[in-house]
């Protein structure tokens, strides 16, 4: 039997020209993966027959939603992850289970190579490759598309010359990946940073304008960081997403034009739409506010920044990420309750936050009667909170005065 290829496939341009590429080239049978990660569009039976139209030997679907929301999306929730507090980590969450998934079908159907489409420009390379060497080190890897200097002009040409059944032409160039956490564009016109993005460019969102007149108010249960409610209704966390995704983006919201700094040293734009991930982490950082003890938040402000690097970067199996999870575990003990939001115009508008576990005191906020707060003890405290700062200053404040005698 030929040595058999796995290749990461997801239907579009890349990886449907490596599928025949790979075997016209190398002489190796290829086993195409198709990874269901709530994307839509087209039927994954759709997707599986293209694999074998183009020439794979066989084509498998995984239908990995659930997983993908439980293991992969809900870490990102109560990370608050946002990478450069702004992208919602579509592309770089759903990678490490691809990669998952590749190493299982590698060792079930006699792989010895894997593949995928990325380019050397891009993060995913990264990604993917750190995972198989973390997970199978005696995988060989194949990046057709990097390592022989494919454009998406030669990739389109040779689509056309092997009749292969791809939806990309010169006139519709754009690059899209996507997954039920949201969705990432680039390429096209979208490189110019001064050019606005067009409706075509968008799919999981309305224009924010349309439902103006008509806000969603809902309301996200959270138990130790875990969305298991939206208007009292139980869902699983995917069932949230979907939820949201429906929602949220008939009111325009989760629209992220973005210039981001990959991994390769190199800055690029991206249009993301994420109306469910942005919403969720919204809601669930809201909720961290109120139940957290204000050290612990300020620290984990830090430690939600660390860990969206980390996971950009390609490095979800690493013992840093894994020891960051235990302490983000350990800090969603408590962040159970209900956050109240209004998605309207684009926006996400909390007005209402109720929790048991909430450290808010009213007795303690209130300047109203009934206050139970000691003012008294307030002045003590601030003049011991500034001293060192007063100390400080009254030495400086002297050395300054030494240097204008010396002067004159």
């Amino acid at each position: 039997m030929a040595e058999r290829v796995i290749l990461a496939y997801s239907g579009g341009l890349d990886t449907s020209v490596a599928i025949s590429w790979i075997g016209k080239e190398t002489g190796k049978e290829v086993v195409a993966v198709a990874i269901d990660l709530g994307q839509g569009g087209e039927d994954m039976e759709v997707v599986r027959q293209r694999a074998i139209d183009c020439g794979a030997v066989e084509a498998v679907v995984v239908d990995a939603r659930d997983e993908f929301a439980d293991e992969y999306c809900l870490p990102t929730i109560t990370a608050n992850g946002l990478y450069m507090d702004r992208y919602p980590l579509v592309s770089a969450i759903s990678r490490p289970l691809i990669v998952k998934h590749l190493v299982t079908a590698a060792r079930n159907h006699g792989g010895t190579v894997v593949a995928h489409g990325c380019t050397g420009k891009g993060n995913d390379q990264v990604r993917f490759e750190v995972g198989f060497n973390t997970l199978a080190p005696e995988l060989e890897v194949l990046a057709p598309v990097r390592d022989y200097a494919w454009t998406r002009e030669k990739a389109i040409a040779f689509a056309e010359e092997n009749a292969i059944p791809i939806n990309v032409t010169k006139r519709s160039p754009f690059s899209i990946d996507q997954n039920v956490w949201g969705r990432a564009v680039e390429t096209g016109f979208l490189e110019d940073l001064w050019n606005a993005p067009t409706k075509d460019v968008y799919d999981y969102t309305e224009d924010p304008t349309i439902n103006f007149n008509a806000p969603d108010e809902l309301i996200i249960s959270f138990d130790k960081g875990r969305p298991v409610a939206i208007d009292g209704k139980p869902v699983t966390v995917l069932g949230a997403i979907e939820e949201l995704n429906r929602r949220a983006g008939a009111q325009g919201v989760g629209r992220l034009d973005v210039v981001e700094d990959r991994l390769v040293g190199i800055k690029s734009r991206e249009i993301y739409e994420a109306p469910g991930a942005m919403v969720l982490i919204t809601a669930h950082e809201e909720l961290e506010h109120v139940t957290l003890e204000r050290e612990l938040g300020r620290y984990k402000r830090h430690i939600d920044q660390k860990w969206a690097e980390l996971v950009y970067d390609g490095l979800w199996f690493s013992p840093l990420k894994t020891a960051l999870d235990t302490f983000i575990d350990h800090t969603n003990e408590h962040v159970s309750g209900d956050i109240r939001l209004v998605l309207n115009g684009g926006a996400i508008i909390v007005n209402g936050r109720r929790s048991s576990e909430s450290l808010y005191d009213f007795n303690l906020a209130t300047y109203d009667e009934g206050d139970t707060f000691d003012q008294s003890n307030a002045k003590g405290f601030v003049q011991l909170h500034g001293l060192s700062s007063k100390i400080a200053a009254r030495r400086d404040l002297g050395n300054i005065g030494q240097q204008r005698d010396a002067a004159q």
